[in-house]
């Protein structure tokens, strides 16, 4: 059972792995910290309940107990991604957002606008089906499935798994796309650089302050869909001003994946960060090569 969110009882399957065995989050007996230096067949089985719930003979400091040991592995796995992009010069990017901001549109535009000046790959999380993964190859570009059953996020361990069969190449972008879902994945480190928020300006203004863990996790805020801006009753100005309250540090663009509006600030970024992460690839190298 997943206590810190009430994950729902289901599979999660990774595109590549015929087979699987069923566990919990502590993963104890694997005896592995995902080096991606092998294969690993996997299904992750989660029990079922409401959120916080008080489970019948367990006492509420035993599930905060159990909610922190689910964070601190999921942390461990977590750490080992990020070496592991960290170690390639890999941009890994968590996208988050709610169901139909536009997360997989944003992502075929970029990708049909960067793909021959980036190496770009895709990890795609949904509950069910394989239908933003084949969208996302239909681009050309790879792309794994996490199908996570009734589970609400993706975890590092998931994501572990997934670059064991996505192998993304030195130098690449990896684009993490999370369950749509604002609550869950706030709480989960996936290794990522950083997260990315999507929100459509059909979602109101106030979303960030009614989920405000989300967006104080995200390092930066797309503003999506403005091209509909004609046809709503939207306050741009009050809904980054309520980004900014829960979170000052976030950046916020205002784009669009249809008409491509905007996105060329989102290229930027793009550009500055993965430069961030090849320089810090680098950095290890010369240093050792001084020693």
């Amino acid at each position: 059972m997943c206590n810190v969110c009430g994950c729902g009882e289901g599979e999660v399957k990774v595109e590549g792995e015929a087979h699987g065995h069923d566990h919990g989050h502590d993963h104890g007996h694997h005896g592995h910290d995902h080096d991606h230096g092998h294969r690993h067949d996997h299904v992750h089985d989660y029990g079922q309940g409401p959120a916080h719930a008080h489970a019948p003979g367990m006492s509420q400091g035993r599930m905060v107990q159990i909610e922190q040991d689910i964070l601190a592995k999921n942390n461990e796995y977590a750490a080992a991604n990020r070496r592991y992009f960290a170690h390639r010069g890999v941009l890994a990017l968590n996208l988050v957002s709610s169901p139909g901001s536009g997360k997989t549109s944003l992502l075929t535009r970029t990708i049909a606008d960067l793909g021959d000046e980036f190496t770009l790959a895709v990890i795609e999380g949904d509950q069910q089906t394989a239908n933003d993964a084949d969208r996302i190859r239909a681009t050309g570009v790879k792309a794994i499935q996490i199908n996570t059953g009734k589970g609400c996020h993706l975890d590092g361990h998931m994501v572990g798994h997934a670059l064991d069969h996505l192998e993304p190449e030195a130098g690449s972008m990896v684009f993490i796309e999370n369950v749509g879902n604002l609550v869950c994945p706030a709480a989960f480190d996936l290794g990522e650089a950083a997260k990315v928020a999507i929100l459509s300006i059909t979602e109101g203004e106030d979303k960030p302050i009614k989920y405000p863990d989300m967006f104080h996790a995200s390092d930066l805020v797309l503003l999506n869909k403005i091209d509909l801006l004609p046809h709503l009753e939207f306050d741009v100005e009050a809904c980054i001003a309520n980004a900014r309250r829960v979170n000052p540090r976030a950046k916020v663009l205002k784009v669009s994946a249809t008409t491509g509006e905007g996105m060329e600030a989102w290229y930027q970024w793009l550009r500055a960060h993965r430069q961030i992460a090849l320089l810090e690839a680098a950095a290890p190298a010369a240093a050792a090569a001084t020693v």
